[in-house]
């Protein structure tokens, strides 16, 4: 596609041209109780099985209109009646649902009637709306007759309504690429280890594969990372660039990065796109997503053009950059990206819903940032979109010793007993028969289990049915009452959901377990139930097949067939270790051998942790971090060393601190003070925090970071050993041992750094411990008094 000449064919997709050119009125999401995934693929199952055998279904079709190139799989055509059928699944009451979804509907039908007529060589077609009720399992069909000539007609108006747009998007695309192609390194030469890390995301992408890059933290892993990841973008062809961080802070670094890139390629039309989850988008959190109760989406089909006209125009290098404006429009001559407060600012001008816009924009724009979820979840829509579109992505997933952990929260579940009671006394007459049903459940349950925690190794039949049920009658609800919103309601509603569709694939990559505690009231058992997911493989798996290629990068990605295994990465991904920029004399990491920080050893441990902090504090005194397992331990060790040493500042990390709580606790750490923070490792200041400098000098780890020993985990560890062979490794050693190296990475964070780490226990003495520290480290033993 790239060089001077324009793409000769912009592809689209059938559905994709249809919400392009036949959305018009409210955002509507009322009808929406829709069903899920699965009821949906067996929904149309039910229909085609009840056709004849000479019933074609998911035909394959596709048609030209000038450059526009439209294709997609249309559900079943019955040759005998000669109709075409475009099946849709619900539930509730068909007459609720808002007309423009109806009239989408029909635009898909009769695109899909064109093209079928053209290859069949039809002169006439029935054109049928096969609406399927999951409920009751009934069909309403809504059937028009055509002829080839009207269908053929019809098509052409909707691709003459989006060939103008279709046009200026293939203009976007051949002037993008040919930019990328000509785009310079901005800063003129890589850092050391960036072109290492910069060289392997491109060859990804040339060999179509999945990377895992282990690279140290201060070589510029958003700029080294996005900036192949461009320039593969245009030399193999690919669509969209999705750039996924764990927190906030890692997607400001990836905007900050397309920033760098820009100022160094004046030219070059980048549209980029920050994603807001949609309570933090919402503008009316109080209202429901309909015409009639939001302001935002009634009419937003109608504004939404403009709106996106307006959003295109922000990012686009302006004429006046090209063209040497008067010093009036220099501030329009830098393109901006569309953050969550640039794109916020005109959907409110237009007055459109921030968060239906952000997914609009998705479809436009070259490179998309947000969070994991947005590719990786259950719902995700960013791979939906993928899907729908054919889109060829590349994806980089930042700080990816992250998605363990994320993932396996994306595909678990849970739910407590006390929410139900509660939940029953206020829910509405007609659903308090269902919830009576899954209450009723839920007691036997409870009453089968003697011990407080229990694993269980399938779901509970009954349970899981009257749940079902429960959901199925709250979605009737609402379908008949729009206007009725509870929100303890809606969230047992979705985890229901969660519920049932986790249970639809549930098998030995999770556990089903239950835990009892006292209930509210004496006479009740309070208990916890939880779909747990442990090995988040099978889910992931799927998405990384259909990106072109995707780059896990992070600091600490050992041993990387630890990733391999729990995130189902394919056999033929790559692996690099990215040589570090630091040497060995820039860190003093030092094995205090003589200390035990296991729990039986706590107490007795806490003197001679507090006097060797005072020692080396005495010999350098400065800015340090000391981390410790928990709260609890991490409070008796603060005590006791300013019992010892009154005169040094100590500031410690408070139970759930918000954001202005923990810019305070890292504002002390400045070039000029001096003293300990006490922190929990694995917390906010254990990673993703940069005090280069003076800022921080050390670092006292007081733990291996090991997960608690607990009933859960030893589930979990009996799953991994049965699975991967690796149980206690896999459950303890490396996701504690990932926390250590994050916590100590803190302290080298430029090739001028200098700093002094200590690991307090025997164990980090252990080769096999050593093995999983970073090459550069050399490791010594602490003297001790």
């Amino acid at each position: 596609m790239g060089g001077m000449t324009q793409p000769v064919r912009y592809t689209v997709a059938v559905r994709a041209l249809c919400e392009f050119t036949a959305k018009a009125g409210d955002l509507d999401l009322r009808f929406t109780p829709s069903p899920t995934a699965q009821e949906g693929i067996a929904g149309h199952g039910v229909v085609t099985a009840r056709r004849d055998d000479d019933y074609l279904t998911e035909i394959t079709l596709s048609g030209d209109f000038g450059p526009l190139h439209v294709r997609g799989r249309a559900d079943g055509y019955d040759t005998r009646a000669n109709r075409l059928e475009e099946i849709k699944t619900y539930r509730g009451d068909l007459k609720k649902m808002p007309d423009n979804q109806r009239a989408l509907h029909w635009a898909q039908a009769k695109v899909y009637g064109h093209l079928l007529c053209q290859e069949q060589g039809l002169d006439k077609l029935r054109v049928a709306l096969v609406y399927f009720d999951i409920g009751s399992q009934k069909e309403t069909v809504l059937h028009e007759d055509h002829t080839a000539a009207g269908l053929r007609a019809y098509f052409e108006q909707q691709c003459t309504l989006f060939l103008q747009w279709a046009q200026q998007e293939m203009a976007h695309r051949a002037e993008r690429d040919l930019q990328l192609k000509a785009m310079r390194f901005p800063y003129g030469d890589f850092r050391p280890g960036q072109r290492q890390l910069a060289e392997a995301m491109y060859r990804a992408s040339n060999r179509k594969v999945c990377l895992l890059a282990q690279a140290p933290t201060g070589i510029g892993k958003s700029v080294g990372s996005l900036f192949p990841m461009l320039k593969a973008s245009a030399d193999h062809g690919v669509d969209k660039i999705f750039f996924l961080a764990a927190k906030t802070s890692g997607r400001q670094m990836a905007l900050d990065a397309v920033d760098i890139i820009r100022e160094g390629a004046p030219l070059l039309p980048l549209r980029t796109l920050e994603l807001a989850a949609k309570n933090t988008a919402c503008v009316h959190p109080d209202k429901a997503c309909h015409g009639d109760s939001c302001p935002l989406a009634k009419g937003f089909y109608d504004r939404l053009p403009a709106a996106r006209a307006s959003a295109l125009a922000v990012m686009a290098p302006s004429a006046g950059a090209r063209h040497g404006a008067d010093s009036g429009e220099r501030a329009a001559a830098v393109p901006l990206s569309l953050d969550r407060d640039t794109l916020r600012a005109i959907a409110l001008a237009h007055d459109v819903c921030p968060y239906y816009l952000s997914s609009e924009m998705a479809r436009w724009c070259d490179v998309v940032i947000g969070d994991y979820n947005y590719y990786f979840d259950l719902s995700a829509m960013l791979y939906s979109l993928t899907q729908l579109n054919d889109w060829k992505v590349n994806v980089l997933v930042d700080e990816a010793h992250n998605m363990v952990s994320r993932a396996r929260k994306m595909y678990s579940a849970d739910m407590e007993h006390d929410n139900l009671r509660l939940l029953r006394k206020i829910v509405p007459d007609e659903l308090k028969k269902p919830l009576d049903r899954v209450h009723k459940q839920w007691n036997q349950l409870e009453k089968e289990q003697t011990a407080e925690y229990q694993s269980y190794a399938e779901l509970p039949d009954k349970f899981m049915g009257a749940l079902q049920t429960a959901a199925t009658a709250i979605s009737d609800y609402m379908v008949d009452h729009p206007s009725y919103v509870e929100p303890d309601l809606q969230s047992f509603y979705f985890n229901a959901l969660m519920f049932a569709r986790l249970a639809e694939s549930f098998g030995d990559h999770a556990l089903f377990d239950i835990e009892k505690s006292p209930g509210a009231r004496a006479s009740n058992s309070n208990s916890v139930l939880c779909i747990r997911n442990i090995v988040p493989a099978p889910y992931l798996k799927p998405r990384f097949e259909s990106t072109h290629a995707t780059a896990l990068f992070s600091a600490t990605l050992s041993p990387w067939n630890y990733f391999g295994d729990m995130l189902g990465m394919p056999d033929t991904t790559a692996w690099v270790d990215v040589e570090s920029p630091f040497a060995a004399e820039q860190l003093s990491v030092q094995v205090a051998s003589h200390i035990s920080t296991r729990y039986a050893h706590r107490q007795q441990s806490l003197r001679p942790i507090a006097a060797l902090m005072g020692r080396q504090y005495a010999t350098q005194r400065g800015n340090y971090l000391a981390f410790f397992s928990s709260f609890d331990y991490m409070e008796k060790a603060a005590n006791q060393f300013s019992e010892l040493y009154p005169d040094v500042p100590v500031w410690r990390q408070a139970r759930r601190m918000d954001e202005a709580e923990r810019a305070q606790f890292l504002d002390r750490f400045t070039l000029d003070s001096e003293g300990i923070g006490f922190a929990v490792l694995g917390g906010s200041f254990g990673e993703g925090v940069d005090l280069p400098g003076a800022r921080l000098i050390g670092a006292f780890v007081a733990t291996l970071g090991l997960p608690q020993i607990n009933p859960v985990n030893e589930q979990i560890r009996a799953r991994m050993d049965s699975i991967f062979g690796a149980g206690y490794d896999y459950t303890y050693t490396y996701p504690g041992l990932q926390k250590v190296v994050q916590a100590a990475g803190r302290v080298i964070r430029t090739t001028s750094d200098r700093g002094t780490v200590y690991l307090i226990d025997d164990r980090f003495g252990r080769p096999e411990i050593q093995e999983l520290m970073p090459a550069w480290w050399s490791i010594t033993t602490a003297a001790h008094p």
